[in-house]
C-alpha cells in the first residue's frame, strides 16, 4: 500500500513538472502583446485584449475578467468569440436546457397523476356507459318476454327441450 502510495505521487509530479515545463517553453503572456490574437491564443492559459492588443494571463480566481479588460473586448480560446457573446450563448443555452427539463419533470407528473387517479370526466362517462348497458339489458330482456308471450299466444312457442326425461312425481 505504502509502495503504490509513493508511486501515485512521484508520478504526478512528473505529470505537473512536465505541464508546467510545457507552460514555461510557451513563455508567459506578457510576451505575445502587440502580436497577433492567434499567436496570444496558442497558450490556453492566455487572455486577448483586442481594445489595446495585450496579451495577459487568464485571472483564474476569478470566472469573468472584468478587472482586465471590457467584455466585449476579451478573447479567451479563440479569436472570434468575445466573452460577451459567450455569457450570452450560453446563458440562452443553459435557459432553454432548464425549461425542457422543467416541461419533461411537468409531463411525467401529470401523466403519473392521470395513471393514478382518473378525472372526474372519467368517472362520469364510465358511470354513464354502465347505466346505458344495464338499461339496454333490461328492455332485451322486456323485448324477449313480450315475444315468448306473443309466441304462446299463437302456439309458436318451442318448449325448452322436447326429449327432457319426464319425471313422475
Amino acid at each position: 500500500m505504502a509502495f503504490s502510495g509513493s508511486v501515485l505521487v512521484l508520478l504526478f509530479g512528473a505529470l505537473s513538472n512536465a505541464a508546467l515545463g510545457a507552460a514555461g517553453e510557451q513563455g508567459s503572456c506578457q510576451q505575445f502583446t502587440n502580436k497577433t490574437c492567434e499567436e496570444c491564443l496558442k497558450n490556453v492559459t492566455c487572455l486577448w485584449c483586442s481594445s489595446n492588443k495585450k496579451c495577459m494571463d487568464y485571472p483564474v480566481r476569478n470566472i469573468l475578467p472584468i478587472s482586465l479588460c471590457e467584455l466585449s473586448a476579451a478573447r479567451w480560446g479563440v479569436c472570434w468569440v468575445n466573452f460577451e457573446a459567450l455569457i450570452i450563448t450560453m446563458s440562452v443555452v443553459g435557459g432553454t436546457i432548464l425549461i425542457g427539463l422543467f416541461v419533461c419533470c411537468y409531463c411525467c407528473c401529470c401523466k403519473k397523476k392521470k395513471i393514478r387517479k382518473p378525472d372526474k370526466d372519467e368517472e362520469k362517462a364510465a358511470r354513464e356507459r354502465e347505466q346505458r348497458r344495464i338499461r339496454q339489458e333490461e328492455r332485451r330482456a322486456e323485448m324477449k318476454s313480450r315475444h315468448d308471450e306473443i309466441r304462446k299466444k299463437y302456439g309458436l312457442f318451442k318448449e325448452e327441450n322436447p326429449y327432457a326425461k319426464f319425471e313422475n312425481n
